[in-house]
């Protein structure tokens, strides 16, 4: 079991280092709603395929029910704000501010799952993540003004995927990672499809770039099918905020990639900015371990 939740959370950290160019790449003459609903439809095919190679059942129970909402919300609601985001942010950026969600989801955790989560050492590495933060802010107004928005927008989406997060430990529904993400996405796609009919008319974009197909299908087969799978397989076996800690290994990693793959600009305010955020997840997970040798956490 460890090895396989060991392989799991390795498979996440890769898929996740390479998900918010591939996200950047998709939108390229297509639009953002396109990439996002073209993607999750793919996703959503390829797990119920394999959920009928599997034979295992998607339950419909009360409690499987509210997991499979509270897994939308993340599906739907954070990922189309980072897909709107993305237009105007480098794509290394991305996993910067969503390692900011160990923060958030320490303090959703302690509130609503009661998760010793939290004290001095952890409040201290909070701090020096809203300084990151703030030097990002900088280094986001040094770009141009829709940096800023970019910039704010993936906070928001990272804060909904560190809600649905603790949502899906508080219901506790014990289901398998498979069925989680296939009931959830059940029920994103037909908002993403009601979406993109809202916003272009279901209307098939004219020139698309084979990077943005190619990267379309990566993120619908590998990033959701494969990527989600394994994230909820890993959520479902390790505490809520163990489980964020993957974000310590992504944006440094994500922030290279742009930078050598895809030209992105790296300031020396960005490198500050990453720096904090980074020094403060390793603080918090200096301490976390501590406590958890010492059975506080």
């Amino acid at each position: 079991m460890k090895l396989r939740l060991g392989l799991a959370y390795i498979g996440v950290v890769l898929i996740w280092t390479t998900t918010p160019l591939a996200i950047q790449w998709s939108s390229i003459g297509a639009g953002f709603v396109f990439g996002a609903a073209a993607r999750m439809s793919i996703g959503l095919s390829c797990l119920l395929l394999l959920s009928l190679v599997l034979r295992q059942p998607i339950p419909l129970h009360r409690p499987a029910l509210a997991s499979y909402f509270a897994v939308a919300v993340q599906l739907y609601g954070s990922m189309l704000v980072t897909y709107w985001s993305a237009q105007f942010v480098p794509s290394g950026w991305i996993s910067v501010i969503f390692g900011l969600s160990p923060f958030m989801t320490a303090f959703m955790a302690a509130a609503y799952l009661k998760e010793r989560s939290l004290g001095w050492g952890k409040l201290f590495a909070y701090s020096l993540g809203v300084c990151g933060l703030l030097v990002m802010f900088n280094s986001a107004l040094e770009l141009h003004q829709q940096a800023m928005a970019g910039l704010i927008g993936v906070l928001a989406a990272t804060f909904i995927h560190a809600a649905s997060a603790v949502w899906v430990k508080q219901i506790d529904a014990g289901l398998g990672a498979l069925p989680l993400v296939t009931g959830g996405l059940s029920l994103a796609v037909p908002l993403y499809l009601a979406t993109w009919y809202g916003m272009d008319g279901l209307a098939l974009p004219h020139n698309i770039q084979p990077k943005a197909l190619y990267s379309i299908i990566y993120l619908g087969v590998i990033a959701t099918t494969l990527g989600f799978a394994l994230y909820y397989f890993v959520l479902n076996n390790m505490q809520a905020t163990n489980v964020a800690m993957m974000n310590l290994l992504t944006p440094v990693m994500s922030l290279f990639l742009g930078y050598s793959v895809n030209q992105e600009p790296i300031t020396q305010t960005t490198l500050a900015g990453t720096a904090l955020i980074m020094l403060a997840l390793l603080i918090y997970e200096t301490v976390n371990r501590r406590q958890a040798r010492n059975g506080c956490g």
